[in-house]
């Protein structure tokens, strides 16, 4: 097996590096991650995740793993309504009397990682690990963290995310500003701090459409919501108009002008004590991509083909593509991990792209002046038996 004798560096502790780790760590890999966050418990866990037949569930599949998702997966979390800008109702998945389909399960990111985390051999992640930089040594590399010690590795994997500090060694390809900025707000006790906006959730998820613009939230198992709000806007125009987003004031200003044809219910989120919020401006890389292979490095999930969150894709492909590293590295088909990698590489770029094409489209839908009308089509016609 080409990984035996072989240590292993995963950069980042996200479900893209932990999948990767469970399924090589299976292939007796000697395997560590390099986790920049000082405990699993630290960061909020972002939106309540879909898994996809093919990609995220066959993951957990191959991991060993789905008999657990599926105790932790939450039935009504993908029950959906759909409403227009001045909160009325369009569209209520909650009146369908049929069972809640199972192509698409969701799960809290939370319970996910936990999952994943408690799968892998103790001491795996290597917690309060920042990464700085990396030079090479022999055939692999020298690691440099923030607060922990050097490490050497014969192979690189970077998992590190959309701003992926590893990459810059494998490509120097820059990512491309798609038009759309959004805001993300996270409300913890939203049934106290926001009761009416948790109210209208029944337990589901919201998306509202109206001048171009989307706003969507849910509910975690957690009593937390999520929200975006997004819109089309010059690529530095938020920085310019929001100086401090922790002045909750100058991001309600931001609203009110952005979003100023939309109803007033809207502002319970940018009004309460409690909510956090984070500026996202989307990107992308170019579909078109490319970069020489290395046999000591390589990267997935985000790191690799960054993209906006329009349809759902991220975890999933981040998913897929350390199912599809993992069986490159220990199928036995491959005879040296230059032409392993390659493999995985070029299948990755393609299916990367895909679903970073796919994604561009449906933002473009999600944010188009017919946006109401045309989910609401989508989200109307039966379902595939």
């Amino acid at each position: 097996m080409l990984i035996q004798n072989k240590k292993i560096a995963i950069v980042g502790g996200g479900i893209g590096g932990l999948t990767l780790a469970r399924l090589l760590q299976i292939h007796g890999a000697d395997v560590s991650i390099y986790e920049r966050d000082l405990n699993q418990n630290v960061r909020v866990q972002g939106s309540t995740l879909d898994l996809h037949e093919g990609t995220g569930l066959e993951a957990m599949k191959r991991a060993g793993l789905l008999e657990e998702f599926y105790q932790y997966y939450r039935p009504n979390a993908s029950k959906l309504r759909i409403v227009d800008k001045q909160l009325v109702v369009k569209f209520d998945d909650h009146d369908e009397h049929a069972s809640v389909t199972e192509n698409r399960p969701e799960i809290d990111r939370a319970p996910l990682r936990a999952i994943l985390l408690n799968s892998l051999k103790e001491e795996t992640v290597v917690w309060d690990s920042q990464f700085v930089a990396m030079e090479k040594s022999g055939e692999g590399w020298l690691l440099h963290f923030k607060h922990t010690p050097d490490a050497y590795a014969d192979l690189v994997i970077a998992a590190d995310g959309a701003n992926s500090r590893v990459r810059p060694y494998l490509s120097d390809i820059k990512p491309v500003y798609s038009g759309i900025t959004l805001i993300e707000g996270n409300i913890y006790e939203a049934q106290k701090n926001v009761p009416n906006l948790f109210e209208l959730t029944k337990g589901g998820k919201i998306m509202a459409f109206g001048e171009e613009q989307f706003i969507g939230y849910g509910t975690k198992e957690d009593g937390s919501i999520m929200f975006v709000a997004s819109t089309k806007m010059l690529e530095n125009q938020l920085s310019e108009s929001i100086r401090d987003f922790q002045d909750r004031k100058q991001v309600l200003n931001w609203f009110r002008k952005y979003f100023s044809g939309w109803g007033l219910g809207w502002e319970e989120f940018f009004t309460n004590d409690s909510v956090q919020f984070i500026p996202r401006p989307q990107y992308y890389f170019p579909l078109d991509q490319n970069w020489e292979t290395q046999a000591s490095l390589t990267m997935i999930g985000d790191a690799a083909h960054r993209m906006p969150p329009f349809a759902g894709e991220g975890a999933n492909v981040a998913m897929q593509d350390a199912f599809e590293l993992a069986e490159c590295l220990t199928n036995g088909k491959h005879k040296t991990l230059l032409e392993a990698i390659s493999y995985f590489e070029k299948d990755m770029i393609k299916r990367g792209a895909e679903a970073t094409k796919d994604t561009l489209e449906n933002s473009d839908r999600m944010h188009s002046t017919t946006a109401l009308s045309e989910m609401l089509n989508f989200f109307s016609q039966p379902a595939e038996s």
